[in-house]
């Protein structure tokens, strides 16, 4: 039996993408030095640099000091992503809705995510979902990340339940899936095309939306086999 649900944030909960275009459109407006170059050459730009967000925005800000040529300090640039991306953080489409469902079946949830701690942290409040959540883990105030498996041991332990009764939602394919699938929970991927599928056995969807029919009687079979993989449509989800 299911009985908790813990979840990446970035590119799981949080639309990174999104945000990102939001906060820098915002940062380009503030800045003129920015203005050298048109608006959606310099998302553009920033986008490739960010790789994702695994590129830290410090490399970001001084390939692009270097690249326009431009009198700017990346220390306060940097400084500015950190202070001002929370008021740009936008969610997947269904996140309240998933979450006020979850919580009404009376499923403890966890948020596991890698990262700078008052920076996701702020990201967390900036979504309004703290309050949904009974533990959540940062790696920087955790010193653990993902994929370490003991990361996801503590936070199924904070959460009073047993791995098996446990399910880890993720898009990345190594450090979400493939790491939970190890620490002994169901891994579950939200689809992503920047990433290769996953080689362990795991659950695929499309929509936060998708979980709680996941979870539903109908899907319990398919959370019981020892092999798994499948993705959520018919007989699952009404298509």
């Amino acid at each position: 039996m299911i009985k908790g649900i813990l979840f990446d944030l970035d590119g799981t909960l949080l639309d990174r993408d999104k945000s990102l275009v939001a906060f820098i459109e915002n940062q380009y407006d503030r800045i003129p030095a920015f203005q050298c170059i048109q608006k959606n050459r310099f998302v553009q730009r920033f986008i490739e640099l960010d790789q994702k967000g695994y590129v830290w925005k410090d490399k970001v800000y001084q390939q692009l000091i270097q690249e326009l040529n431009i009198d700017l300090n990346w220390e306060e640039l940097l400084r500015d992503y950190v202070e001002s991306f929370h008021n740009h953080c936008i969610g997947f489409p269904g996140l309240i809705e998933m979450l006020d469902d979850l919580k009404g079946m009376e499923l403890k949830l966890g948020i596991i995510s890698n990262g700078y701690g008052r920076f996701q942290m702020n990201n967390i409040k900036g979504l309004n979902i703290d309050h949904y959540f009974d533990a959540i883990l940062i790696s920087e105030i955790e010193g653990l990340r993902k994929p370490d498996i003991k990361i996801f041991q503590r936070a199924i332990g904070r959460l009073g339940i047993e791995p098996q009764e446990s399910i880890f939602v993720g898009d990345h394919p190594v450090n979400d899936v493939e790491a939970s699938v190890n620490a002994g929970m169901k891994g579950v991927w939200k689809e992503d095309s920047f990433f290769d599928r996953p080689s362990s056995d795991h659950l695929t969807i499309r929509d936060l939306r998708d979980i709680k029919k996941m979870i539903s009687r109908d899907c319990q079979r398919y959370l019981k086999k020892t092999m798994w993989q499948c993705t959520l449509v018919d007989p699952c989800i009404d298509v």
